[in-house]
């Protein structure tokens, strides 16, 4: 390049080495679900990314050029295959940050209002994939997510373990503070940490984080527990970073979709089943996953609408069911449960 290339020249040959990019991305696409090429596609950018600021001596940061070629694989597959993908919203809610990571910022989201309409809008086809949480290593399960799965309609196609890192956020400083506003999640996942620095201080529950954040700024002396995106969104301070009592707060999402995804050889599988009512009968279909070599990562029940004492179980298990162990349990709680359902076989989410 000659020191007389100006910038819009440079900007050009950028975006035409894009669109080639994205030729080349349909082309290979053809006419498979992307589910699983678009978080891989995703991670391959990052390793290029980290690559190739070990060697440069100058130049943006690993992580503007993580978040510029994240943008771009996105953007590139939006255009080759173009969908929805709905989330708990609204935006800078902690399932919208989970949509980007997972999606990227080049995939059209769409927040709505209730875990309920997600899973409604992939199950009528308004999206093609959806992402809903499930699981908090703080709080646990989350109820209404489990619920929609009993019920069938859509599949897991893949996971994201999202560290959550509550902020406290305020036009005003701490001393100043009267109000804390949040969801109540958030709230109870900071109760230490509130307690201790903000002894007296109203504790306000709201719809979300986001809702919490838009009060923040249009009241001082209200703050708001929320992600950083929004304190950058409502022109908030940040009073108090991490302010959540565990450390290890993580909570899982699933993806939703209607595909089923190949095997990668890092796979997990989910089954939903429901066993007889009599001494014994759970503990029958853990010895068959057992004496099928597979190891549960997980296992919740929760009751069946209308039927006391009766309930609904799910596992989880390493493994996809195109692979020969797993198949085998399939086909034998198949016999030994009155009812199975396979909620997918998907890769093994990464935490970020």
């Amino acid at each position: 390049m000659s020191d007389s290339t100006s910038l819009p020249q440079i900007d050009q040959e950028i975006l035409a080495l894009i669109d080639r990019r994205q030729q080349l991305v349909a082309t290979q696409l053809g006419g498979e679900d992307r589910s699983g090429g678009l978080p891989a596609a995703l991670a391959d950018a990052e390793k290029v990314a980290e690559k190739i600021s070990l060697t440069a001596q100058t130049g943006v940061s690993v992580n503007a050029r993580r978040s510029i070629l994240r943008h771009i694989v996105s953007a590139c597959y939006q255009a080759s295959k173009p969908e929805l993908v709905a989330f708990l919203g609204p935006v800078d809610s902690y399932s919208h940050l989970a949509a980007l990571e997972y999606f990227g910022g080049g995939t059209d989201l769409s927040p709505v209002s209730s875990i309920g309409a997600v899973f409604d809008a992939v199950s009528r086809g308004d999206c093609g994939h959806g992402i809903v949480p499930i699981e908090n290593s703080t709080d646990g399960r989350i109820v209404d997510t489990l619920g929609r799965l009993a019920q069938g309609h859509v599949n897991i196609t893949g996971e994201l373990l999202l560290a959550i890192h509550h902020n406290l956020l305020s036009l005003s400083p701490r001393e100043e503070i009267r109000q804390v506003h949040s969801k109540p999640q958030a709230l109870s996942q900071c109760r230490g940490w509130l307690a201790d620095h903000l002894p007296g201080v109203e504790l306000v529950e709201t719809a979300s984080t986001a809702a919490a954040a838009e009060a923040a700024a249009a009241t001082p002396g209200i703050a708001a527990v929320a992600s950083l995106a929004a304190a950058t969104r409502y022109g908030l301070g940040v009073v108090q970073a991490s302010i959540e009592d565990n450390r290890h707060n993580v909570t899982r999402f699933a993806v939703l979709g209607s595909g089923a995804p190949e095997p990668t050889g890092d796979d997990k599988t989910t089954l939903l089943f429901e066993v007889q009512h009599r001494p014994g009968a759970l503990a029958d279909v853990m010895g068959i996953v057992r004496d099928h070599g597979l190891n549960l990562t997980w296992i919740e029940s929760f009751p069946q609408p209308g039927r006391p004492n009766e309930y609904f179980f799910i596992v989880e298990f390493p493994g996809h069911q195109a692979e020969r162990a797993v198949a085998g349990v399939i086909a034998t709680l198949r016999q030994q449960t009155q009812h199975l359902a396979v909620l997918g076989s998907y890769p093994q989410g990464r935490k970020v």
